[in-house]
């Protein structure tokens, strides 16, 4: 589904410190993909490959091109390729961790919705019911590295692609001695190393009551984050307030009691794209319940009745002492 997460650098304070530790030494790749803005900011000289990567990926991981692979499967067409495979093969194993709150084939209620092409609506109950019978893990097959899907069913990345996007920008990074680099795919932050000055990485968690405010500020090295929030893409309508991240067990907006997800990673981007959708739909409870089961990402909660909670592995990386909100913060072990 279209997931529009705004996980920034810390723009103020962090081009500042970039500033004062060399970065007249950095480079600076902006490009567009994956329907949002991309930059690296790198010290080596490893930007072109990695953005000629994600421009592969797009074309074949994105809903919105006709000749993408993923086009071709939601025409009913059988597809055979091994990254897609590999890729809906994780896609599947995070529906069955998350019990369904991630889930790949929610495209048609999403599009139901006007989220895919802006054209925003309301759809009535019994149209949501019959789109709802279209999905469901069991609507994808793979046999090797052949894919179908049942009739009828739509897939859609864009809750994953951009954190698998991220994995294959540190594996490139990795395999041209890149020391050090952020990437920020549209939100999706890879942090490669540290500065030049020896300090981490500083990106900034936004509050997701105020575009100009955060919550806080992580300090990262070799790490992905992702965050996800109803605050990007939404809409009113008769005074009730939607957003684009649909429970996939209602067919509507997660009304999960959560108005942010941030997680971050030392392993995995596409870990962290998923789950962080996931845990937006499940709720306080359910996410820390998945953290706690499955490990290997730490959480930051945002509530709506006004708490910010860190899961402990963040405790020494996480700093909301500049954050001028009314939060109550709270390290959950």
């Amino acid at each position: 589904m279209h997931k529009l997460h705004r996980l920034i650098p810390c723009l103020a304070a962090a081009l500042l410190l970039l500033c004062g530790c060399g970065s007249k030494d950095a480079s600076y790749t902006d490009f567009f993909a994956m329907d949002t803005s991309m930059r690296f900011t790198l010290y080596d000289n490893a930007g072109l490959a990695a953005k000629e990567e994600i421009l592969r990926l797009e074309a074949l991981l994105s809903r919105t091109k006709d000749d993408s692979l993923v086009s071709a499967l939601n025409r009913g067409e059988a597809v055979e390729d091994t990254e897609l495979a590999a890729l809906l093969h994780k896609s599947l194993a995070y529906t069955a961790a998350t019990d369904g709150a991630f889930d790949v084939t929610i495209a048609p209620v999403v599009s139901a919705w006007g989220f895919t092409g802006d054209s925003y609506r309301v759809p009535a109950a019994d149209e949501l019911a019959a789109l709802l019978a279209q999905v469901g893990g069991e609507q994808i097959s793979i046999h090797g590295d052949s894919v179908t899907l049942a009739e009828g069913a739509m897939i859609d990345l864009g809750g994953i692609a951009k954190g698998y996007a991220s994995d294959r920008v540190a594996e490139i990074w990795a395999e041209a001695g890149v020391e050090r680099g952020l990437a920020a795919l549209g939100g999706n932050i890879y942090c490669r190393g540290t500065k030049t000055d020896g300090s981490l990485w500083r990106v900034s968690v936004q509050d997701p009551n105020d575009p100009a405010a955060y919550v806080g500020i992580l300090s990262l090295s070799d790490a992905f984050a992702v965050t996800s929030g109803a605050y990007e893409r939404n809409f009113t309508e008769n005074g009730k307030f939607y957003h684009h991240i649909i429970d996939p067990a209602t067919g509507y907006p997660a009304d999960s009691g959560l108005t942010s997800v941030t997680v971050v990673s030392h392993n995995s981007g596409t870990l962290c794209d998923a789950l962080s959708t996931a845990c937006y739909v499940l709720g306080e409870e359910d996410a820390l319940a998945l953290w706690r089961k499955i490990g290997g990402f730490d959480l930051v909660l945002v509530t709506a009745d006004g708490r910010v909670l860190i899961t402990e592995g963040l405790e020494g990386s996480f700093d909301s002492s500049s954050a001028a909100n009314p939060y109550v913060y709270e390290i959950i072990h």
